[in-house]
């Protein structure tokens, strides 16, 4: 399994609610789940400097390249205006 993780920091809620409701679908198309999701609750230390962040999604893909694959879906990239929209994303994967 991979993990893709990603970090948000919220700028339009509207747009962000919008870009919630269809995001799942495009993960699910790639054999994805979502995880868990939640905000930040306190930042203990912060010595990378990271940009602000508020929220957060953790998914889960089968292989490396299914998350890659979603990443740069035809699906998910019609999604990247209203992201941009939404939010500044910061997005990873990890192996666990």
């Amino acid at each position: 399994m991979i993990k893709v993780i990603g970090l948000m920091e919220l700028s339009d809620q509207a747009a962000f609610e919008e870009y919630r409701s269809q995001v799942s679908k495009t993960v699910e198309l790639y054999q994805g789940v979502i995880k868990n999701r939640g905000s930040v609750v306190e930042l203990f230390w912060n010595e990378l400097q990271a940009p602000p962040f508020s929220t957060f999604v953790e998914l889960e893909f089968p292989e490396v390249q299914d998350a890659h694959t979603w990443a740069n879906s035809p699906e998910y990239q019609a999604l990247v205006p209203i992201r941009s929209k939404a939010m500044k994303l910061t997005l990873f994967s990890v192996v666990t």
